[in-house]
This record gives structure tokens, C-alpha cells and sequence, in this order.
């Protein structure tokens, strides 16, 4: 039984993600005096590497048999509801859960759970994807969190569960004429949105990527810090807690959203290119396993957790150096948090 365990363990995908644990780690340690951040990081951590050993001896078929990942859905959606009533507000987002020493945030978790939704779903019906009824009933799936987390209001992520179903969407099978109408959607939708949805301080972050100088004493002000931050590592960095935009906090949120420039201040271009090749021999590892995968089932959930990795990957290090519009969203294996580190 235990030669058996072992056997399912993909001990490559543990290999490239810790030494990214690491690095986060290192960062945290290195700008904090009491040590608050990495004490709890590696508490997270630990319970993070207890659930990938407990899910690498679940069989992925499991999901696809029964009705378990529904019921989860719809209990993580009922959370989410919930949580514009007990919710806890951090940064202007209702977006946690407090209790006490810890808090816990579903959008995460939501974001497992719609890849395999998606991947149950379409498994089942992907010779039958381009038939318009089956792609919006895919969809809601979608939206519905979506908008939850949109009005908490947590734009990254809901931008993360969109990406999550879109991709699959294109890999289970959309014809070119569906991307053209749900492109089109998009552009509609976001106009709307930029008429009647978005908050000033959403608009004002879309603006300042456009034109970074526009306001960087207001609303371009983080995104200024973080690109002086990577800029100032240089070659090989200031070394281990000589980051001053983080140490002195000029760099806000170092510790979660900027975690990237922090960590490159220090240990500069060759730092940052080490994370970079470590998240990419992780991305290849999960190009891999979907490539051997069996099932349609097991491909899907491959590349739709492919898909959450390069997305967040993208868009945290675009934001970080400047050529991204700054949404939250967290850098994986890097950024402080329990509840991202259990579900990446």
C-alpha cells in the first residue's frame, strides 16, 4: 500500500514547486523583523503539502462517477454568498472569512472546483460542444461565481475563473465562429461594465496601465514602486534584506501582490529568471501529465489547472514589472496566504 502511494505521487511537480515555496519564504523572512509572515507561511505550507500528498492518492476517475464535485460547488457557492454578510474587508474586498489566527478565502477554492466542473462537464459532451445550448449552460457554470466574486469586489480573481473557462472552452473544442460571438460578448460586456460596474479606483488602475505617468503619486503609485523595485536589483540583487522599497514600505502588499518584485530586488535578474524557468518546468510537467492522460476527464483537469498557473503567473509578474494592469492576484508558491497555498 505504501509502495503504492508513493508510485502516485508526482514527485517532479513536488520538485519544481518547492523551490518557489522557498524563494517566497526567503522574501518573507528577509522584510520582516518579527518574522510574523514566514512563521505563518510555513504553517500554511506544511498543511499545504499534507493536502497534495492526501489528493495524489485520490483517483481522479472518483469525480467523474458520482455527484461530489456538484454538491461542492454549490456549497462553495452558498459561501460565497454568505460572505456579503460575514464577511471580512481587506482592501476594499469582502472577500474572507476570520476566524481569529487564520482566514479563508473561497474564491480560491472556487477555482479548483470550476476545473472540474468544466472538466466533468465537458468530458461528457465534447463531441457536442459547438451546440450553442451546451456552451451557455458551460457558462453559467462560470458566471455565476464570476459575479459573486466580481461584487465582493475582487476583479483578479474573478478575471482567473473566466480564463479558467474560457481555455477549456477553446481546448474541449469551440469553433472559430463561438469565439468570434463570445469575443464580441466580451467586448460588449466590458463596456458595460466600464460604464455602469467598474469603481473609479478600477478605472483609474486600467488608465494607469495605459499611461503609467498618468497618476503615479495616486492610483499608478504601486506599479511605479514595483517596476523601481525590479529595476534596482539589477544583475544579481541587494542581497538577502537589503530590499529597500519592500523594508522601508514604499513597496505596498510585498508580502502577497508584489512578492515577485520584492524577491527580484534582492536577488535581481538572475532570481527572477530562476523563478521564471521553475514555473515553466512546472507548466511542462502538467503539459506532460495531460498529454499521457487516459481519460478525456484527466486531460481536462490537467489543462484547466495548467491554465490557473499561467494565468496567475502572467498577470502577477505582467502587473509586477509593469506591463499589466494591478488586479490582486496572488504569484503561486510565492505569495503569503493559506488558502492559495492548500489549493495550488
Amino acid at each position: 500500500m505504501n509502495f503504492l502511494f508513493f508510485k502516485k505521487v508526482d514527485w517532479l511537480l513536488l520538485a519544481f514547486s518547492l523551490p518557489l515555496v522557498v524563494s517566497g519564504l526567503l522574501t518573507m523572512f528577509s522584510f520582516t523583523d518579527t518574522g510574523t509572515f514566514f512563521t505563518k507561511q510555513l504553517i500554511f505550507v506544511f498543511v499545504g503539502l499534507l493536502f497534495f500528498f492526501f489528493s495524489s492518492a485520490i483517483d481522479p476517475q472518483s469525480f467523474k462517477k458520482n455527484n461530489t464535485i456538484f454538491f461542492l460547488y454549490i456549497f462553495f457557492i452558498f459561501l460565497l454568498l454568505i460572505l456579503f454578510v460575514l464577511g471580512k474587508t481587506t482592501n476594499g474586498a469582502q472577500s474572507w472569512f476570520s476566524f481569529g489566527l487564520f482566514s479563508f478565502q473561497p474564491s480560491d477554492f472556487m477555482k479548483l472546483l470550476l476545473i472540474l466542473v468544466c472538466a466533468k462537464y465537458f468530458s461528457r459532451r465534447h463531441v457536442e460542444i459547438k451546440r450553442p445550448r451546451l456552451l451557455f449552460i458551460s457558462a453559467m457554470y462560470m458566471f455565476i461565481p464570476f459575479l459573486l466574486v466580481f461584487l465582493q469586489p475582487d476583479f483578479g480573481s474573478a478575471l482567473i475563473l473566466f480564463a479558467i473557462w474560457f481555455g477549456m472552452t477553446l481546448f474541449a473544442g469551440l469553433s472559430r465562429k463561438h469565439i468570434l460571438i463570445l469575443t464580441t460578448i466580451g467586448l460588449v460586456v466590458f463596456v458595460f461594465f466600464w460604464g455602469f460596474v467598474f469603481k473609479p479606483y478600477q478605472k483609474n488602475r486600467i488608465l494607469n496601465f495605459i499611461n503609467p505617468s498618468l497618476d503615479i503619486k495616486g492610483s499608478g503609485y504601486n506599479a511605479r514602486q514595483s517596476v523601481i523595485a525590479v529595476g534596482s536589483g539589477g544583475a544579481f540583487g541587494k542581497d538577502i534584506g537589503y530590499g529597500t522599497q519592500s523594508r522601508l514600505n514604499y513597496l505596498p502588499e510585498h508580502q502577497t501582490d508584489f512578492i515577485f518584485a520584492a524577491f527580484s530586488e534582492e536577488w535581481g535578474f538572475v532570481g527572477a529568471l530562476f523563478v521564471i524557468i521553475f514555473f515553466m518546468l512546472l507548466l511542462f510537467r502538467i503539459g506532460y501529465i495531460a498529454f499521457f492522460s487516459s481519460s478525456n476527464f484527466e486531460i481536462l483537469i490537467s489543462l484547466g489547472i495548467g491554465i490557473f498557473f499561467l494565468t496567475h503567473v502572467i498577470i502577477n509578474i505582467g502587473m509586477n514589472i509593469g506591463v499589466m494592469p494591478i488586479t490582486g492576484i496572488t504569484l503561486p508558491f510565492m505569495s503569503y496566504g493559506g488558502s492559495h497555498i492548500v489549493t495550488e
